[in-house]
């Protein structure tokens, strides 16, 4: 028989796959003898089988259950229902990768109304004992019976208002009993049946509700963002109370052994008395620092203090704790290595590395080369933040320059996002539902909440600027409205704030570029020296090729020419070739782009410094070049000697009913020869001009042929491109040598690549167009279907985003095989989307590719990947 059920004392820190992250780590702390309240796990499995058995927990996992609550009972020496000794439990979920807020939690579970009337009596604290009972209702009506939150708020607020106070804490037992027969008024409105009074009925309503909540939106979207396989499922922790709620002498907490946002080693925390562990989180009270802890209760403040310690280095990782006093007796509710920004993971890793706590290949392995894009991207100008006044500070939760139009509500963030708006999300405090939202966002700003608040926790985990508890801000959520510094901001006007320093201010702010110094240096020459694969960049300007040199990359692995054709007035020139009715006027047209177009390859191998430069010849069909303006149609006509009419029947002509699988890549060239010729004779002239000027850099032109799906395609393209570039050279009178390789992004062309090896002198899988091709969804539109997709559990993540290793990845290997069995000297790399995705980077490296290549500001994401992928392997 299978054990679907673990005590405390069965586990250890090495079953996380079983227990859950937060299952294993209470085994871990129990095992050290911390003062842990004991329990027992329900494993991953038995959430997977919940699933399988149709949402229903089957007959052996419930006698488990059972069994371990009798043993529960024995070990607290408290019984469920008891007039006596009632065991009050918490159950909370816990996956194997820490998911923050993203499912769900209950406490105080056991209780009734003869319950309470116990404990009240027993503990000589009413107040405290009908506190544990209205929160109980409210969780459980929310959490398990999904009646909503906001109606059981609705009647607290209520409450304070006649009452006359402002806090939760000021409600007297007496309020508090009376809420509480409210809330079971309004759960027998909404469900139509009494409270359950029932302890075990109400255990097995809250497990089931756990799982349940592995299946929740915003846990499907967190698991889609964090690479988390909806597989794992949740694991669920019974645990016995500890109430931090039982007067001044009671409190709660959360605390890091590292500052998670900037990584300086530090004690980090917030606590409040005479609360539970939501009521620090949620952001509804504001919290005290932890190190005030010391003045209240010192000897307990000691303790902790030699708990973070012990935790630290036993884990040898910044840790991330909850814990609660109850009646100055410390309990540990968790530990998890804290999620961090990227800035602290890097300060963190390298701290360690220096400490003797972690080797340098222990510190690669550790920073998720995801986040690392926070740091890369654009800050506040420094001699701007000098200029500038700041209409107030809060607190700094999570770092990052954040600049955008105001939005009151998730959905308007994801909305306006989705349009192309930059926003920046404003809430008195946020909750999980607000995911999405808070991912759209560039900044989330919030009037409540601490360090460790939902808001700053997710975007710290997210990579999303978050400047948290901004008091001074006067809400007004209804009417989308917000006073600040004595101005009223309405949706839609700018702010920006910075999560580094807490300043936020009116209007927009210019920012600068990021550069790679201090430990991010450090990290990725730590990176270089472990990892294989070699890092190119996407890059079609000098700027752009610059800016990737800067961040390591070591070539170009694709330059997409056309998107040269756009700039100043080529574009006419090349609709004057468009429009052309014969060769020779095809031909000069093209002889008025050929110079610029020179001029922008000397420049990229100027940037590149010798390094290897990969142009893609002309891709897109001509369609996308044509005007679609009357007036820009009249002057195409008016240059060309032609009628608007014959204008617009030629651009007419053009239309197809699937242009991305039409007139396009190589097809070009076979029908108009001339453009690969001019193209040709760039790429040669250009080289040849940096390398005199440069005799020391190694410059070696590899051109690529795109979209070829058939070896005869490739031979006719390839013959006029060598023609083309043995005659320049020879005029030249240099020795240089040059490369034609190919795209692979059509299946077929993966299929017969040994054939396609007897001409391409090397391969860049082309994944966008090659997971199209191979799925047969136009990634333009994917997106029309792809939640369906989701919601169906067809699909965990986007494939143009995460390579699908099973399909894709199998034509992939194919190509590499067969390729490299007919030219064993073929260097292949892959230059889609996918090259800057940490997952693919990790197959990219397994299936034994040369080089990945990406957009500049992910080469370092590229770089730190692939030396975790090598590290991995070993």
């Amino acid at each position: 028989m299978a054990k679907w059920v673990y005590l405390f004392t069965e586990g250890n820190a090495g079953m996380k796959n079983l227990l859950g992250g937060k299952g294993a780590n209470l085994a871990e702390m129990t095992n050290l003898g911390l003062p842990v309240p004991q329990g027992f796990t329900i494993t991953t499995e038995a959430c997977t089988q919940y699933y399988e058995d149709g949402k229903k927990i089957n007959d052996e996992v419930m006698s488990q259950i059972m069994e371990h609550i009798t043993k529960m009972e024995e070990i607290t020496g408290k019984k469920f229902g008891d007039k006596e000794n009632p065991l009050l439990v918490s159950v909370r979920s816990g996956s194997r990768a820490s998911m923050p807020g993203m499912m769900d939690t209950i406490l105080n579970l056991g209780l009734n109304e003869e319950v309470v009337n116990v404990l009240a009596s027993k503990s000589g604290n009413p107040r405290w004992a009908w506190d544990c009972y209205r929160r109980f209702i409210q969780m459980y009506s929310d959490v398990v019976m999904e009646v909503g939150k906001k109606y059981f708020e609705e009647l607290i607020d209520k409450m304070k208002k006649e009452k006359n106070i402002i806090q939760d804490v000021d409600l007297t037992a007496e309020d508090l009993k009376e809420l509480a027969d409210q809330f079971k008024a309004e759960y027998k409105t909404k469900i139509g049946s009494d409270f359950p009074a029932d302890p075990k009925e109400q255990l097995m309503g809250a497990i089931k509700a756990v799982f349940r909540s592995w299946d929740n939106p915003r846990a499907n979207i967190y698991r889609r963002d964090n690479d988390i396989p909806y597989s794992w499922g949740t694991a669920v922790n019974v645990q016995m109370m500890a109430f931090g709620n039982m007067g001044e002498t009671s409190g709660t907490g959360v605390a890091f052994t590292r500052n998670p946002a900037t990584g300086e080693k530090k004690l980090m925390g917030e606590f409040l008395m005479n609360a539970q562990g939501e009521d620090v989180v949620a952001g509804v009270r504001t919290p005290q620092k932890i190190a005030q802890l010391k003045e209240i209760m010192p000897e307990v403040y000691d303790e902790f203090m030699g708990i973070c310690n012990k935790l630290e280095d036993h884990y040898r990782d910044m840790q991330d704790m909850e814990f609660t006093i109850e009646d100055k007796k410390l309990y540990m509710l968790q530990t998890r290595n804290g999620k961090r920004t990227a800035k602290a993971a890097l300060k963190i890793a390298c701290d360690l590395v220096d400490e003797g706590m972690i080797s340098e290949e222990k510190a690669i392995k550790m920073i998720d080369p995801r986040n690392l894009d926070t740091l890369l991207h654009p800050q506040f100008d420094t001699e701007a933040v000098k200029k500038a006044t700041p209409i107030a500070k809060a607190l700094a939760a999570a770092p990052g320059a954040a600049c955008g139009k105001v939005v009151f509500t998730a959905d308007d963030a994801k909305e306006w996002a989705d349009r192309g708006e930059k926003v920046v999300l404003v809430r008195l405090e946020t909750s999980p539902e607000d995911i999405e939202g808070m991912k759209a966002a560039q900044g989330i700003l919030t009037a409540r909440g601490g360090m460790t608040s939902h808001a700053a926790v997710v975007a710290r985990g997210m990579g999303t600027c978050c400047v948290s508890g901004c008091s001074e801000i006067i809400m007004d959520e209804e009417n989308k409205v917000f006073k600040l510094a004595g101005k009223e901001y309405h949706e839609g006007d700018i702010i920006s704030f910075d999560g580094s320093t807490g300043y936020i201010y009116d209007g927009a702010m210019p920012t600068v570029d990021a550069t790679i110094v201090g430990e991010l240096e450090r990290i990725m020459l730590w990176a270089d020296k472990y990892r294989r694969l070699k890092v190119r960049t996407n890059a079609d300007t000098p700027a752009d090729a610059k800016k990737a040199r800067e961040l390591g990359a070591e070539g170009i692995g694709l330059c997409r020419t056309e998107h040269m054709f756009f700039e100043g007035d080529r574009i006419d020139a090349f609709r004057e070739m468009i429009c052309a009715d014969t060769v020779e006027e095809r031909e000069a047209a093209l002889a008025k782009i050929l110079p610029v177009q020179q001029g922008d390859f000397e420049a990229l191998y100027e940037a590149l410094e010798g390094n290897p430069v990969t142009i893609r010849f002309l891709d897109p069909p001509l369609h996308e070049f044509v005007p679609t303006d009357e007036e820009d149609i009249k002057k195409l006509a008016d240059s060309q000697g032609k009628s608007v009419e014959k204008i617009k029947a030629i651009i007419a002509s053009l239309h197809e009913f699937n242009p991305m699988m039409g007139h396009r890549g190589c097809r070009l060239a076979v029908t108009y020869p001339e453009i690969a010729k001019m193209q040709t004779t760039a790429v040669i002239r250009a080289a040849i001009n940096v390398k005199k000027a440069h005799p020391d850099w190694t410059i070696k032109p590899e051109i690529m042929i795109p979209l070829i799906g058939d070896t005869k395609e490739l031979v006719y393209v390839k013959k006029m491109v060598v023609e083309a570039a043995d005659a320049e050279i020879k005029a030249a009178g240099s020795d240089m040598t040059y490369e034609v390789g190919t795209m692979i992004e059509i299946p077929r062309a993966a299929l017969t690549a040994d054939e396609i090896a007897t001409e391409a002198e090397f391969f860049c899988f082309g994944t966008n167009d090659l997971t199209q091709m191979t799925y047969g969804f136009s990634r333009d539109d994917a997106g029309k279907f792809l939640d369906a997709y989701y919601d169906a559990k067809i699909f965990e993540n986007d494939p143009f985003v995460k390579l699908d290793q099973i399909g894709v990845g199998k034509l992939m290997e194919t190509a590499i095989k067969l390729g490299k069995a007919a030219r064993p000297n073929l260097h292949i790399g892959i230059c889609g989307e996918h090259g800057g995705d940490p997952s693919s980077v990790e197959f990219c490296h397994k299936i034994g590719l040369d080089y990945v290549s990406c957009s500049p500001f992910r080469v370092p994401i590229a770089r730190l990947a692939a030396a975790q992928a090598a590290l991995n392997q070993e």
